[in-house]
């Protein structure tokens, strides 16, 4: 009874032994032996953009916040937001009736002053007619006192007359001269009182404009400096990006690039780079080039994030493959080569990087097929066997 027990065990005991034998053989044949579906990509010469990659925000090269110089209650407000604007199109008017009427009381006063200096001429004009006659009978009185026909006060008196014609011509002029000032301050502060009147009306400064943004209605009060809209000139697009520091070298103004809004990843925008920034970021390491972007997409909005390629050199006829095929090990670069239906592990140099192929200096010879397998190069192994 024993007996059979005991080999009833060792009977269940071999056949675990033979299960996981198997196991493991089908696992080891999986893994090395079993072909590996791959997908091959035949080495050939191309053209390669190297390219510096900067994410950032889509921004108005030139961009304003209305607001008004004068105190005052809106009026009316004129444009909404998203509205097109052109060049001194009215944006905003504050009311303006106190002011009217103190231009009106400036226009007055300029009057007056005028008016006052036509009496200051007719003034001049009778005391030089008053001195004209004084200095006559002050030559009369002279000779007729050299003669002895008149006597020496006489001709005192005539003497005394000529003066105070004298005194009365150059009190004239004084005059005339006071009111002239007064007729150029009178101007100026007319043309003041008119300057504010015109501030009242807030025009548009670009003519290529957008309101952004409004943050008043009609029948607030606002005082100067306050914000009423934002505006933004639309001549002049682009992509402020954050680029690496260590890129800088390769940077330059007039480069083309490449913009790629989140909004549609599939399609890429034209631009230039336009500046470069003179600071870089102390924490980041990074500093901002601004892309000009030649078309905008459909929709689009101040702010948006937007992926910048700047292409910063470029090389034909060179041995390239995509960046996805290759493989790191130990920090070298390397592929995964089909020979004679296996897989080989093979170091090489990398020359320029694009987005979508990278240059080979060494290791590939043209015609080869580098092969990858789904998932990455990570899933292949040094001599595993392909399907064809």
């Amino acid at each position: 009874m024993r007996r059979g027990q005991t080999l009833r065990r060792v009977v269940r005991a071999s056949g675990k032994i033979v299960v996981l034998a198997v196991v493991a053989g089908t696992v080891v044949y999986v893994a090395r032996f079993k072909p590996v579906a791959v997908t091959g990509f035949t080495v050939e010469t191309a053209t390669v953009e190297a390219e510096v990659l900067g994410t950032g925000t889509l921004e108005a090269r030139t961009r304003t916040t209305v607001s008004t110089k004068v105190a005052g209650r809106i009026a009316a407000l004129l444009v909404d937001q998203n509205d097109s604007v052109a060049a001194n199109q009215p944006l905003v008017t504050i009311e303006d009736g106190e002011l009217r009427q103190q231009v009106e009381m400036a226009k007055a006063t300029l009057e007056a002053t005028r008016a006052a200096l036509a009496r200051a001429q007719a003034d001049i004009s009778r005391a030089a007619a008053v001195l004209a006659q004084a200095g006559l009978d002050q030559e009369r009185s002279r000779l007729l006192a050299e003669k002895k026909v008149a006597t020496a006060e006489e001709f005192d008196k005539s003497r005394e007359r000529f003066g105070i014609a004298l005194a009365e011509m150059d009190r004239a002029k004084a005059a005339k001269t006071e009111i002239e000032y007064q007729v150029t301050a009178s101007e100026q502060t007319l043309k003041y009182h008119q300057e504010r009147l015109a501030d009242t009306r807030l025009l548009s400064p670009f003519g290529n404009g957008l309101v952004l943004a409004r943050y008043r209605e009609v029948g607030d009060v606002v005082v100067p400096g306050t914000s009423i809209m934002d505006l933004v000139c639309l001549d002049e697009m682009w992509v402020s990006a954050w680029v690496d520091e260590s890129a800088l070298a390769t940077l330059a103004v007039g480069q083309p690039a490449q913009v790629v809004f989140r909004s549609e990843p599939e399609r890429p925008y034209a631009g230039q780079v336009k500046r470069l920034a003179k600071q870089t970021d102390r924490e980041t390491r990074e500093l901002l080039v601004d892309v000009q972007v030649a078309e905008l997409p459909k929709n689009w909005s101040v702010g948006q994030r937007a992926e910048v390629h700047v292409r910063t050199a470029s090389r034909e006829g060179t041995l390239a493959i995509p960046p996805g095929l290759i493989v790191w090990r130990e920090g070298r670069p390397c592929v995964f080569v089909r020979e004679a239906g296996r897989a080989r592990l093979r170091e090489v140099g990398l020359g320029l990087r694009g987005r979508e192929l990278v240059e080979i200096t060494r290791g590939l010879r043209r015609g080869e097929v580098v092969v990858l397998a789904p998932g990455g190069g990570g899933r292949l192994r040094e001599g595993a066997y392909l399907k064809p």
